[in-house]
């Protein structure tokens, strides 16, 4: 008698994408564009065999996601790097807020190349408050000294491994109203045991269409680096969603994700480690094997 082969990981989360579709509770929600939602579930991806949790169901352009979480490391809050390297994730917000307050049709082309071109226009328009980076980096403490969560819990991972305080969050209840988003990916915690190193991600919000395949993406790239700078092995990435949510204009991406056979999951590997955690670059993240199906353009809630 003959073992079935394990099911492929990506079929757990066509499971979430096709429980949401029909089972969630359609809700109003802040964007005006409406959802269906289920709330708590959580997901396990097996990070010990090199491979890395990439959507193949759909493309995900995944050197924007690890430039995006370069540039969360490195406390940046403006969207300026990121769209002098061409991406453009981050824009709609500020470029919502421009044409509200000024009343200016803009479309986004124009508006990133004066980001570009203007670093007054950048200042002003092109930050995004005390974001994501902000929080890990540079968190202001009631006594006005700043923290930095990343370096203090690599120190840790490091230092006491065994230690249940592994976490960093970027839900600082008094600047949230500053914020142009609040984190939806939140709360990180890490686990070490046997040399091996695993991590838990709570997500508040989890846009499952868009954001979540970047997010389990990034959460895993993370670990990965934060293994390799205290000569750890990476083990196992937990996801726990809260509100997970699809769009009700998303009819058609969640269409084909259900649609299409999962293709084998790709390696990810860093190709040199860098002195710090902070100095990694996107040539420093090889991904092999990524074969997906295609691309399915969908539209961001703003």
């Amino acid at each position: 008698m003959r073992d079935d082969p394990p099911p492929h990981p990506e079929a757990a989360i066509q499971d979430l994408v096709r429980k949401v579709w029909t089972r969630g509770r359609e809700r109003h929600d802040r964007t005006g564009t409406g959802t269906r939602a289920l709330f708590g579930t959580m997901l396990r991806f097996d990070l010990s065999d090199g491979t890395v949790p990439l959507l193949t169901t759909k493309r995900v352009f995944w050197k924007s996601a690890v430039r995006e979480l370069l540039w969360f490391l490195s406390g940046e809050t403006s969207i300026r790097p990121l769209v002098a390297e061409g991406v453009h994730i981050w824009t709609d917000w500020p470029l919502d807020r421009y044409r509200r307050l000024t009343g200016e049709a803009i479309d986004r082309d124009t508006f990133e190349a004066r980001i570009l071109a203007d670093p007054d226009f950048a200042a002003r328009w092109g930050d995004l408050g005390p974001v994501y980076g902000k929080q890990w980096r540079r968190w202001l403490g009631p006594d006005g000294r700043e923290h930095d969560q990343l370096s203090s819990l690599v120190e840790g991972l490091r230092t006491n491994p065994t230690s249940r305080r592994h976490i960093f969050t970027g839900w600082n209840v008094a600047e949230l109203a500053q914020m142009a988003l609040p984190p939806c990916h939140m709360t990180y915690q890490y686990f070490v045991a046997e040399g091996q190193l695993s991590g838990i991600l709570y997500q508040r919000s989890c846009d499952l269409g868009l954001g979540f395949p970047f997010n389990i993406f990034e959460a895993a790239l993370l670990l990965r680096m934060l293994a390799q700078q205290c000569d750890l092995a990476p083990q196992e990435l937990v996801w726990v969603g809260a509100d997970v949510h699809l769009y009700l204009n998303h009819g058609h991406l969640v269409e084909a994700i259900l649609a299409r056979a999962p293709r084998p999951w790709p390696k990810l590997h860093l190709a040199r480690r860098p002195p710090d955690l902070f100095s990694y670059r996107l040539e420093d993240v090889v991904v092999e094997g990524y074969a997906p199906h295609p691309y399915v353009p969908a539209a961001v809630a703003v």
